[in-house]
């Protein structure tokens, strides 16, 4: 089962706070996901398509406790795509144009409504309540192992800037972009998922979410402590190499007897330890010393080479 189905099985388990709280979620499911046909005289009929069987099952539990409507359900299965969708179609009958219309779908003496209906967004569990409607018939959500991403196809523009506020009143910074015909309301933050997540009610989902992103936290954190690791050790390999090159050359044109104890203790402890960092190399000299005095002995041979090589030129 996929991340969005989860969330969406979790969500038809919620229970309204009120009537106008499954009002509210009804009408959000129904107009984001269904068709709707006027045969003349008043008479409608309402086509609910859907591929998730959660969002089948609120539907008709929603239409029975407040309507008391019949709703036929046609589970079919599609070849190309290889997964069942669940037909919904209620026929004309006396309880549907009243329904549709307490459900804020269409408005007497003028259609279709264009926006969600600002009478059943009244109270915040009832705004609440139309956001899980309207995820659960047009929304999706990755996988939070991947990246963060929900978002919420809608059909109008209006009806798209109506649910981004909804979002935004549960504090939720989300945007909407026009795509194929649609309009989607999405966000990409990490907090963005969690909050949205919650108000809807999806409190388990919003808890996966969040230690996914510990976990991701943890790796970030090993990782980069890994590669800081890795660069330091590649730095001191490669300073070693060329500690290792100088004491060569000390030796070839000085000898390493000739040089100060400090210097000499420096070349031998070098040659036996040439894996370890130049402060690791300080705590083995008797007695031990400090990084800075084990870098200044490095720089005091090399001014001995270099006063070597110009007095060799002199001459």
């Amino acid at each position: 089962m996929s991340f969005t189905a989860q969330v969406k099985d979790e969500l038809s388990r919620v229970a309204g706070e009120s009537d106008e709280c499954a009002l509210a979620e009804l009408s959000a499911i129904v107009r984001v996901c269904g068709t709707l046909s006027f045969h003349g005289s008043g008479s409608w009929s309402l086509r609910v398509t859907t591929e998730t069987g959660a969002v089948a099952r609120t539907m008709i539990k929603l239409t029975h406790d407040l309507f008391q409507i019949d709703t036929p359900l046609t589970m079919r299965r599609s070849n190309l795509h290889r997964a069942h969708n669940f037909l919904i179609e209620i026929r004309d009958q006396d309880a549907l144009g009243p329904a549709l219309e307490e459900l804020g779908i269409i408005v007497p003496g003028m259609g279709i409504a264009s926006g969600a209906p600002s009478r059943l967004l009244q109270s915040k569990s009832c705004c609440k309540s139309y956001l899980r409607g309207a995820f659960m018939a047009g929304g999706f959500v990755s996988d939070p192992r991947g990246d963060f991403h929900l978002e919420i196809a809608l059909t109008g523009e209006e009806l798209a800037e109506d649910v981004r506020r909804l979002a935004e009143d549960a504090g939720v910074d989300a945007r909407i972009n026009h795509r194929r015909g649609s309009y989607v309301v999405y966000l990409k933050s990490f907090g963005g998922v969690v909050t949205l997540l919650q108000a809807m009610g999806a409190e388990r989902s919003a808890r996966a979410v969040a230690q996914v992103r510990r976990v991701k936290t943890v790796k970030i954190s090993v990782n980069r402590l890994v590669n800081a690791e890795t660069a330091n050790s590649n730095r001191a390999s490669g300073a070693a190499a060329e500690q290792l090159a100088l004491i060569d050359r000390a030796e070839e044109v000085i000898g390493l007897r000739s040089l100060p104890p400090a210097l000499r203790e420096f070349c031998v402890l070098r040659r036996a330890h040439p894996e370890v960092s130049l402060a690791s190399l300080g705590e083995l000299c008797d007695p031990p010393v400090g990084k800075s005095a084990m870098h200044h002995r490095v720089l005091r041979l090399e001014q001995l080479l270099d006063e070597a090589g110009a007095g060799a030129a002199d001459d």
